[in-house]
């Protein structure tokens, strides 16, 4: 049942937010080839007008089908940890959380890897079809078979270490804050455990992930994006950092931090009311 609920919930999240996602992930590839001032409100704008609006939902179908692997196994990976490291929730730390967090986040993305992947590069296609040429994919189908035939099985974890990197920092801050956050907002009878709490905390823990996750997501979405076999530009995450940092600066690190936060704030918060809203109504006591 949780599992339902949470892949439900997932669904209507990713579907809300993926233009803000699709706005970050083509902010953070910017740097690659043209260095020159640009914003996410430029970006998007300009995806508009080169592509329709359609064109912000271009790689939604593996972005939802990641979901379908990713949220379930890290939210209800790290309920089932949560409760079996103590026989009350409230008596575990808020680093016992982090680290509960960051571990089902890790085995989470691990599985969800090839689905991310296929996002990336078809999100990163958009840029292709805006310049007038011919995207490398049709589709996800065509996406995952010619990732295949030209990289090998293996290379649908493209870009895997930076990607469990960022998910262990990313479940790490939005896991252990929200639930840390909701009963520290409950307990001091800001509210009670409703939408208000529900909020309160989402918006917390969105703040906390993006800070932390920033630099890793940079990293991973441009590991992601250089297939194999063409010129490498990057030889691993290390470099990639290396890289970005002379020849962009510290603060490319969190390129895209607005629209990270933008897109991770709503996520979180259509996601998270979501899922409590549907645990009630099927019976299930609050995460």
């Amino acid at each position: 049942t949780k599992i339902a609920l949470t892949s439900l919930s997932a669904m209507v999240a990713e579907t809300t937010t993926f233009p803000i996602d699709i706005t970050k992930t083509r902010l953070q590839l910017y740097g690659e080839s043209v260095i020159r001032s640009t914003n996410a409100f430029r970006i998007a704008s300009e995806i508009v007008q080169k592509q329709g609006f359609i064109g912000l939902y271009k790689g939604l179908s593996p972005a939802i089908l990641r979901h379908m692997f990713y949220t379930p196994i890290r939210i209800v990976g790290y309920e089932h940890l949560r409760n079996n490291a103590a026989s009350s929730n409230d008596s575990l730390s808020l680093f016992s959380k982090a680290l509960i967090g960051g571990t089902s986040g890790v085995f989470a993305q691990f599985v969800a890897s090839p689905a991310d992947l296929v996002k990336v590069r078809m999100q990163a296609d958009g840029r292709l079809v805006s310049k007038g040429l011919q995207p490398r994919y049709t589709g996800s189908l065509d996406a995952l078979n010619k990732i295949v035939q030209k990289e090998g099985f293996l290379g649908l974890w493209q870009g895997v270490l930076p990607n469990v990197q960022r998910a262990f920092l990313v479940n790490m801050g939005e896991l252990a804050c929200y639930d840390h956050a909701k009963r520290l907002v409950i307990q001091n009878q800001v509210c009670e455990d409703n939408i208000y709490a529900h909020t309160l905390a989402s918006t917390m823990s969105g703040l906390s992930a993006t800070a932390l996750s920033c630099p890793a997501d940079v990293v991973k979405t441009r590991m992601m994006n250089q297939a194999a076999g063409k010129e490498v530009m990057y030889r691993n995450s290390y470099d990639c950092l290396v890289k970005t940092v002379r020849v962009e600066g510290v603060r490319a690190l969190w390129k895209g931090f607005f629209p990270t936060w933008a897109r991770l704030g709503p996520w979180q918060f259509v996601f998270w009311v979501s899922y409590e809203k549907f645990r009630r109504v099927v019976g299930l006591s609050s995460f």
